[in-house]
Order: structure tokens, then C-alpha cells, then sequence
């Protein structure tokens, strides 16, 4: 208060600086958290120059605090405020919900769950939730996501101008995220099919050339022997057939001499080969 009368009349000729609409809400706000029901609130309002209008009032209307006028014994909410979170609480809604929605601090939603009669919330010591109806846990992805929606919602319904504008561009940089994330992971699956399909192709041209190479070492094995001729009805071999049988059997690891009649196993292993030959032309 001012004493010299001089000092006073320079203050009041002082301008005052209008507020923006951002200190204008702020300010209303701190006003409402001290005011005591509507009528206080609209007086206080009017008093220090914010508007008061109807619309204002209803939309600070959560914030005063309720004067305790209720008979003694029956426990009333702090503010109507917590009056609000309290009946959310009361209608299901998940004290992380209520807390991100109304922006309430961990005293006022301890407070409000007081008054709500629920058990109060205990502190998370886990890095999962479980879901109560699957009984499986949930990753901390899901409750992020939700919080972050939730806090979203607040902002874009805040009355500061600021706010919503920066909620705007926070869900605009997410969608972008999230599309990104999407092509990434599209563009990473493509990769993974093409480097198995080139594996399949490796695999089966490694196949084909092993049936080419096999092919061509059994048609020079059956090029560089000859047939020899059918064994006499007489049991006597020709010259000519020992020299085939001799030839077969160098062929197939079997050791002879340069000469003579070879060994009866290398006969009759000679025998089995060619009646084996036959039956598969025959057939």
C-alpha cells in the first residue's frame, strides 16, 4: 500500500500490459484452485479482470475448493475436483487413465481413490502388467501406447492454445513414425525372402550340375567298356569275352591278370552285372 500520496498516483498512470490468452487461462486456473464454489469463483474472477463469463465458470467449475458445510462424520471430497476423478474411478476407469485425463498429481489420485473407496494403487516393481481376463501377461509397449494416447487427449483438449498446438504436432510426428517403422519393416521381409530364394536357386543349380556331372562319368564308363558277347551255351568263354571280362572288371576294381581266366568271383560278379544290364533294357 502506498503511503505518499505522489508515489500512488504514478502507479495508477502506469499501462498495463494485457494478457495473451495463454496467461489469461493460467491465471484463471490458480484462481480456481483458491476459490471456494461458483459464486467466490465469479467474484474472484471479476476482481482481477478474467473472464467470468458463464462458459468460464462451468469450464473451471472441477477446480474450486467445496466448502465443507456437510454434517460431522460424513467425509466429503477435498475439492470438486477430485470429486471428478473419484466418480471416474468409480465408473471403471483406470487411475492412470483418471491421472493422464485430469492431469492430477500421485497425492491427488492417492486422494481421489481415498474418496473413491478403492484400494490404493500400488507401485509398479514389475516390467509387466497382466490382463485380467487372459491372465497372460502384457508388455509395457501396450500401457506406453495407452498412456501416451491419453496424455494426447489431454492436450488436445486443453484450454491453452500452446498445448493443443504442440499435441497437434507430437500425433503428426508419430503417424510419420509410424509409417516409417511400417516401410521398414515391409522393406526387411522383402530383403529375407529374396536372400532365401537365392539360397533355394544356389541349392538346386549346386543339385543339377552334381546330375549333369554324374550322368556324363556313367556314359563315358559305358563308352570305355565294351560289351562282351554272351557267354557260350558250351560254359567256355572266347577269347574275346575274358578280354571283356578282364576289361570290366579293371573297370570296376576288381584285379586280374593280363592273362588266363580270371578269378570265378570276378566271373560271377561279371555275370550278375550284365543279367542286370539286360533285365533294365528289357524292361
Amino acid at each position: 500500500m502506498f503511503t505518499d500520496m505522489k508515489e500512488a498516483l504514478t502507479a495508477e498512470a502506469l499501462e498495463l500490459t494485457p494478457l495473451d490468452s495463454d496467461q489469461s487461462s493460467t491465471a484463471s486456473l490458480v484462481v480456481a484452485r483458491h476459490a471456494r464454489g461458483k459464486d467466490d469463483l465469479a467474484s474472484l474472477l471479476g476482481a482481477l479482470g478474467l473472464p467470468c463469463g458463464e462458459a468460464d465458470l462451468v469450464r473451471l467449475l472441477p477446480h474450486p475448493t467445496t466448502p465443507d458445510d456437510t454434517p460431522t462424520g460424513a467425509p466429503m471430497p477435498v475439492n470438486a475436483f477430485t470429486a471428478t476423478a473419484a466418480s471416474m474411478l468409480k465408473n471403471g476407469d483406470s487411475p492412470e487413465h483418471v491421472r493422464n485425463t485430469l492431469g492430477l498429481s500421485e497425492s491427488e489420485l492417492a486422494e481421489a481413490v481415498k474418496h473413491a473407496d478403492l484400494p490404493t494403487p500400488a507401485p509398479d516393481t514389475d516390467d509387466s502388467t497382466t490382463d485380467p481376463e487372459a491372465g497372460a501377461p502384457v508388455s509395457d509397449d501396450t500401457a506406453d501406447t495407452d498412456g501416451i494416447e491419453a496424455l494426447l487427449s489431454w492436450a488436445e483438449n486443453h484450454p491453452a492454445a500452446s498445448i493443443r498446438n504442440r499435441a497437434a504436432r507430437v500425433r503428426s510426428d508419430l503417424v510419420e513414425l509410424t509409417e516409417r517403422r511400417a516401410a521398414d519393416t515391409a522393406q526387411r521381409q522383402a530383403e529375407e525372402r529374396v536372400a532365401k530364394a537365392k539360397a533355394e536357386l544356389e541349392a538346386a543349380q549346386k543339385q543339377l550340375r552334381a546330375m549333369k556331372a554324374g550322368g556324363r562319368t556313367a556314359t563315358a564308363v559305358q563308352h570305355a567298356t565294351p560289351l562282351a558277347p554272351a557267354p557260350t551255351s558250351t560254359g567256355k568263354r572266347t577269347k574275346e569275352e575274358l578280354a571283356a571280362i578282364r576289361t570290366w572288371a579293371r573297370a570296376n576294381s576288381h584285379q586280374v591278370a593280363d592273362r588266363g581266366t580270371p578269378a570265378k568271383a570276378v566271373l560271377d560278379a561279371y555275370d550278375a552285372a550284365h543279367r542286370t544290364t539286360n533285365l533294365a533294357e528289357a524292361s
